[in-house]
């Protein structure tokens, strides 16, 4: 690939037309701003020579390395610069809300930055997120693959798409196969499947679990998900009232239930109880977890470390492969992450190249997926894989792929909001205490709602 040559005119017109379009107040839930017009990349042969990535961890970080620049697609002279922010209490999205309006008057300006789905609308609907086709310039070839649901998630008020992503998120109930056998007397998936096929059957299998000597679940929000992800309402109404759909009081109710009954373990999700639950001497049935649960997290916990022969190399623990998955109750969908192309950005067309390689090309998500065991956001791809006789050892022999492929379609983002994030965290904290028993009900609730009102102040509480 040619040299890419930093061209100070190119930048400064750029940054120029930016600043007018650009400029405005920190990215809120509830902006709606217009995209801004800039420059294309037919318009930008040139472009600077730091790609600026911001991030809250190491995930994309790895798939951009193996998938883009050591397979030699990175000009050469550009030099990747890594932001990297975490998480933990709201720090990745200050970040974003410090440096995105100052972005078109930066002499080092951000190129691209990552959103998750529970705050997607928060920047996608702002003039800080450049539009993918108009701005970027992907095509709706580029994108055909692409499952829908991810481009509506990723899509401002207008309907202009506005970020891109390699995953699809689609989320089964994986369990542990000894486990089932010994109270089910089976593990096959299919069987298993015909245990779990709605939620009476779920709360009957968790009895025969508890009977056994094992938890259904580890903890209060192990389920939220499947819950809140089958609402009938969103989160907030015209109105700006926040409602409380009857599929989450589904989840308080059964979540208490649960835990005075003893069929959780009363953890709370990414604590050392919780992990630990899902190592070699854990003794919970099972967790709901999308594809990133799967190929990440639960394959971290089921792995350990051997340094024979003078390398480092990971090796089962004793429950790799002892892990299976069923689609469970119900469709849902956990997370995801979005590639955002900057307003500011001084490589629009390398930005482009990013995009179009990790969330458009089939033959390099394939190879993510065959990889890593993540699933990707190409139907193309992935059905070719479900169709395969590709198998993942961690999961005994399963071709999830199958089940995912089967699981993506029916996700429905129509009751997306802004606010989805917050109002999903604060709800799982204020029912936390409810849960263990410090608190009543209406106490919870209260609190729950004085929390989604300090971070929104703009909502309001049921009369």
């Amino acid at each position: 690939m040619s040299k890419w040559k930093k061209s100070i005119a190119l930048v400064i017109a750029l940054i120029m037309a930016l600043s007018i379009a650009g400029c405005g107040t920190t990215a809120k839930p509830e902006a709606s701003a217009q995209p801004s017009s800039t420059a294309t990349a037919e318009d930008n042969a040139k472009e600077g020579s730091v790609l600026r990535i911001y991030c809250w961890n190491e995930e994309f970080q790895s798939r951009f390395k193996d998938y883009f620049e050591n397979a030699g697609l990175l000009p050469e002279g550009v030099k990747v610069e890594w932001v990297i922010t975490p998480s933990d209490d709201n720090a990745y999205q200050n970040k974003l809300d410090q440096d995105l309006p100052r972005n078109a008057d930066s002499d080092d300006p951000i190129d691209i930055f990552l959103i998750e789905a529970d705050y997607a609308l928060k920047y996608v609907d702002t003039e800080y997120c450049l539009d993918v086709v108009k701005d970027v310039g992907l095509t709706e070839t580029d994108l055909a693959n692409q499952y829908q649901y991810t481009k509506d998630i990723a899509s401002d008020s207008k309907g202009n798409l506005k970020a891109v992503s390699w995953q699809a998120t689609p989320g089964l109930f994986a369990y542990r196969r000894s486990i089932a056998k010994e109270v089910l007397g089976t593990d096959d998936p299919d069987t298993v499947q015909t245990y779990l096929s709605d939620w009476d059957k779920f709360d009957s299998v968790a009895e025969k679990m508890n009977a056994a000597g094992y938890k259904m679940l580890s903890g209060y929000a192990d389920s939220y998900r499947v819950f809140s992800n089958n609402s009938t309402k969103p989160w907030v109404d015209e109105n700006s009232v926040i409602n409380i759909d009857e599929n989450l009081q589904r989840w308080i109710e059964q979540t208490k239930t649960y835990t005075d009954k003893g069929y959780n373990n009363k953890s709370e999700l990414w604590s050392p109880e919780w992990a630990k639950d899902q190592g070699p001497d854990g003794k919970v049935f099972g967790f709901f977890y999308s594809t990133w649960g799967i190929n990440f997290t639960l394959l971290g916990y089921s792995l350990a470390t051997s340094v024979a022969d003078g390398g480092k190399k990971e090796v089962g623990n004793g429950i790799y492969g002892d892990w299976a998955v069923c689609e469970g109750p119900q469709s849902f969908y956990w997370g995801g992450t979005w590639i955002c192309a900057a307003a500011g950005t001084d490589n629009i067309s390398l930005v482009k190249d990013v995009m179009k390689t990790l969330t458009c090309d089939s033959a390099t998500m394939k190879k993510i997926t065959e990889d890593t065991e993540d699933y990707t956001n190409n139907k193309a791809a992935m059905e070719e894989l479900a169709a395969s006789s590709y198998s993942s050892a961690f999961l005994g022999g399963q071709n999830h792929i199958a089940l995912f492929a089967k699981a993506a379609p029916n996700i429905n983002m129509k009751n997306l909001t802004p606010y989805d994030q917050g109002l999903n965290e604060s709800l799982q904290e204020a029912m936390s205490d409810y849960f263990d028993g410090t608190v009543t009900y209406d106490q919870a609730l209260d609190n729950f709602y004085k929390s989604a009102l300090e971070k929104y102040p703009n909502l309001k509480r049921p009369e």
